[in-house]
């Protein structure tokens, strides 16, 4: 599509959503010093440190080391109180190259603090240095891991949930299937929640008609992700990368699925949704007006960020209790 054709985003934000863009303008996101992933890392990190600030105080927070198949993988625990009543493992977003426990510490904290459970981040391995699927072998690892030392922890592994958004919620959904296809034992799963995500499609009406330099998700750009996470051209149709290929008519975790209205990923949102839907898989999806992708970092300025939190917090309490 010529650029010309697209829908002009910009003039369609929420107030809220334009807000943030204002501020990103005044306040605009450090350089990187160079064109290498760590230089871009860098500057993604320093980025998010004012989007984290002013989160809630948790009880504790614990990091350990999990060992794995490719040695350890750092996590964080985000305990809000004694005895919670469930652990929900949180993937963080980032095109597969980006992010971390700390870019994401403020999402994390607030699923805590709404949820009541104890809240694991898992700082899996990054593309390109990791590819498809080290990633989701680290993250059930790091589930089975603490389903043998939840006593220790002071976690229960009873039920448990997985969460993420963008990249994070594609890989806590493969891992969630990865977990159910060779009959793992983690736990029960009770639920899924799925913030903008990507689930495998190669091409769509929104991927066409959105996206940008304000969003970091033109085609080429999303080509480059998947050129730093995938091993190989057939690797797009592995049942864990295009989610699409692995069996969603039975046995899924009820799953809550969001998308922001301008995302150009949101019919991969609305494809697993109606999926799910159709075959008789609990789900629920909440679409978010006037929002772009990545807007649950904001929830600083944003009042629809903290809802869209809620709403993932109030579905997976309800399937825990249930």
């Amino acid at each position: 599509m010529k650029p010309e054709n697209k829908l002009r985003v910009l003039e369609k934000l929420s107030a809220e959503m334009r807000q943030v863009m204002q501020f990103q303008a005044e306040n605009p996101q450090p350089t990187p010093a160079g064109d290498d992933f760590p230089s871009q890392r860098n500057a993604y990190n320093a980025e998010r440190r004012y989007w984290n600030e002013g989160a809630p105080e948790m009880l504790s927070t614990t990091d350990i080391d999990v060992p794995g198949p490719y040695g350890h993988t750092p996590t964080r625990i985000y305990l809000p109180q004694e005895q919670p009543p469930a652990a929900l493992f949180y993937l963080h977003g980032g095109a597969f190259i980006l992010g971390n426990l700390d870019t994401h510490s403020r999402i994390m904290r607030l699923l805590a603090r709404y949820t009541g459970c104890a809240v694991i981040g898992v700082d899996y391995s990054l593309s390109p240095e990791a590819r498809y699927p080290q990633a989701i072998e680290e993250t059930v690892s790091v589930c089975q891991f603490y389903r043998y030392h939840a006593e220790q922890c002071g976690l229960n592994m009873t039920k448990i949930g997985f969460a993420g958004d963008s990249a994070g919620a594609m890989l806590a959904l493969a891992s969630a299937l990865w977990i159910r296809d060779r009959a793992l034992d983690c736990g029960q799963v009770a639920g899924v929640m799925l913030w903008y995500g990507l689930y495998g499609l190669q091409d769509s009406a929104s991927r066409r008609l959105y996206g940008g330099s304000w969003d970091g998700l033109t085609r080429s750009d999303l080509a480059a992700y998947d050129a730093a996470y995938l091993r190989s051209e057939a690797d797009r149709e592995s049942p864990y990368y295009c989610l699409f290929n692995n069996d969603l008519t039975q046995n899924v975790p009820p799953c809550f699925i969001a998308s922001a209205e301008y995302d150009p990923l949101i019919d991969d949102s609305v494809a697993l949704y109606r999926t799910l839907q159709e075959h008789g898989q609990a789900c629920q999806y909440s679409m978010y007006p006037g929002t772009l992708h990545a807007f649950l970092h904001y929830s600083r300025m944003m009042k629809t960020a903290d809802e869209a939190i809620r709403d993932g917090a109030r579905y997976f309490v309800q399937h825990i209790t249930c």
